[in-house]
């Protein structure tokens, strides 16, 4: 197993061109800038976080195209996703943007989601979610998340939490950004304390499925 060493800069400058020339020819012509530069790298990062966190998932750089009006082939960005229960985890990606972190859950079936909303309706429950984002903000992550633009069905629109009501899906994210650290070993402590601190919101849904 490889040491983490950092994205080297060749890895941030593949994904500006990719940008720029998402074409087959460029693909073939760069391949293994991205083997060496991106998913290498990638992999040790991910080899080792996962005594703590478990096991990740890089995903492919192909796009998937069948019903897209975009029709470039290859993501501008490699992204990592640690599945700790269905459609809950966490997530690193890097991209000519730098290097990102995230957690949260990120689709929920109809039952589970009404768990969560009931959960967050439940005066103790809600008030711990409630804190826990709260914290977060503060803190200056970024929450996200698909949300409905009116109350979800069933649910009072005057309810003291209708905001975390409405996610469909939420997340909580940091943009490490390309300064000079991510071409360091030292990004694994940035992305492993990211992780650390996400983790009551990621236990938090975790109870709920």
């Amino acid at each position: 197993m490889a040491d983490f060493e950092g994205f080297p800069v060749a890895a941030l400058d593949f994904y500006d061109d990719l940008e720029l020339d998402n074409t087959k020819s460029f693909w073939t012509e760069h391949k293994h800038v991205y083997d060496e530069s991106v998913a290498a790298p990638m992999k040790a990062l991910c080899d080792a976080l996962e005594p703590e966190f478990g096991k990740a998932k890089l995903f492919r750089p192909y796009r998937d195209v069948r019903f897209a009006k975009d029709k470039t082939p290859y993501k501008t960005h490699q992204g990592a996703y640690v599945s700790v229960s269905p459609a809950t985890g966490y997530y690193v990606q890097v991209s000519a943007g730098g290097v990102r972190t995230g957690a949260g859950y990120y689709d929920a079936d109809a039952a589970t989601l009404a768990r969560i909303r009931d959960a967050i309706v439940d005066d103790r429950l809600g008030q711990e979610l409630e804190g826990i984002v709260e914290s977060l903000v503060a803190e200056g992550f970024e929450l996200g998340g698909e949300k409905l633009k009116t109350s979800p069905r069933g649910y009072d629109a005057d309810h003291p939490r209708i905001d975390l009501l409405r996610h469909k899906s939420l997340s909580i994210g940091h943009v490490i950004g390309f300064e000079p650290v991510v071409h360091r070993p030292e990004l694994l402590d940035l992305v492993r304390e990211d992780w650390r601190r996400f983790k009551p919101l990621v236990d938090w849904f975790v109870d709920r499925h």
